[in-house]
């Protein structure tokens, strides 16, 4: 393990500097550079010294983070994770955010918890993590595995705790269907995939690891740029060809047959594989209600979400593909999956949309994905 990552805290609120302050002190991969309430304040501490990653609010006094994150950006590029409000506007700043040069996004966590405390520590570590990652080019591990101990009553991480196993069925031929999971430049990979479909692509499900709100923005902005209509996923929606649904921050999305279509179901829950919504979670019940009709995709990402859900796609009849190496952002998901064996074959993140577009599911789903 090399040395810990080192962390600057900008944020005007003295509650969250702590509160964060506290999380990167018990983290042993991290090591806290110092805290600023304002830009000025933090660009004087990195005067001399740069950090390896920056935490920023985007409400900040005497400049906007915003502002502040574009002349970072312009100056002294570095690592940067946005932390912002869980409201619509604070969404749109978020988006910003990611435009202007931000590795990751993440809502202000509560603290009022221990188990809220708990899973603000694990995204946090993850996202500051594949922040490094994503600028340096290369992957990371992810964060430190979770000490049982550190566990409250009943809490796990894998799709279990959602949705039961079960064994692949044969099922008979239904509507086509699309799944995709993504992280860590996620957000900018299905800007490109999805911009390039045509009106009669499959119907998508997906799941991108991201805020509370910030879903609803992310696929209002999708669906003025594509030509398949993208939507944030509500309790019921039906899938349908040229409809891609993405799951809400902070609930996991599942899968439900309805004759020969689906509609989609959402559940509160504990995190799975560290995140709420699960990859993993999708990708089961894709398995489990779609087989063989389905196509599998995982994307750019940090961490192994996804990575077991892909085995059980395969297994259940699935096609699967995975973003490459060389057009990761950080090829953390990807490179799990493919080492359990879930990955049929893996592609350039601009070849993915095409595969995607003539997926018509059943018997011969291999050779239009170029598997066979």
């Amino acid at each position: 393990m090399g040395a810990p990552l080192s962390v600057l805290i900008v944020d005007d609120s003295a509650a969250i500097r702590s509160a964060f302050s506290s999380i990167i002190r018990d983290d042993p991969g991290l090591t806290l550079m110092g805290v600023a309430a304002d830009p000025y304040e933090a660009a004087r501490l990195m005067r001399d010294v740069l950090p390896d990653v920056m935490l920023l609010d985007l409400e900040l006094p005497k400049m906007d983070g915003l502002t502040f994150l574009r002349k970072i950006m312009a100056q002294r590029p570095l690592p940067v994770v946005v932390c912002s409000s869980h409201t619509e506007t604070g969404s749109q700043a978020m988006l910003a955010a990611l435009e202007s040069g931000a590795s990751e996004v993440l809502a202000k966590p509560r603290f009022d918890t221990p188990q809220a405390r708990r899973e603000a520590a694990i995204r946090l570590g993850d996202a500051l993590r594949a922040a490094v990652a994503a600028r340096r080019g290369r992957s990371v591990s992810a964060a430190p595995a979770v000490r049982p101990e550190t566990l409250a009553p009943g809490e796990k991480f894998t799709a279990d705790v959602i949705l039961p196993p079960r064994a692949p069925a044969n099922l008979p031929a239904t509507a086509p269907l699309v799944a995709i999971g993504a992280s860590t430049g996620g957000t900018e990979a299905l800007r490109e995939i999805l911009t390039a479909l045509p009106p009669t692509a499959p119907a998508i499900v997906i799941v991108q690891h991201m805020p509370e709100t910030f879903t609803g923005a992310f696929a209002r902005r999708l669906d003025t740029l594509c030509r398949i209509e993208v939507r944030e996923a509500v309790e019921g929606d039906t899938l349908a060809p040229g409809l891609a649904l993405i799951a809400p921050g902070n609930r996991h999305m599942l899968l439900r047959r309805v004759g020969r279509g689906y509609h989609v179901t959402l559940h509160d829950g504990p995190y799975v594989c560290r995140h709420r919504p699960s990859v993993d979670v999708l990708f089961r019940s894709v398995a489990q209600q779609a087989g063989a009709n389905a196509l599998g995709v995982i994307l750019t990402g940090m961490g192994a979400d996804g990575a077991a859900g892909m085995v059980e796609l395969r297994e259940a009849g699935a096609m699967t593909l995975a973003q490459d190496e060389a057009s990761c952002i950080v090829y953390g998901m990807p490179r799990e999956a493919v080492a359990l064996g879930g990955v049929q074959k893996q592609l350039p993140l601009a070849a993915l949309a095409a595969p995607i577009a003539s997926f018509a599911g059943g018997p011969r789903s291999a050779s239009q994905v170029g598997v066979a």
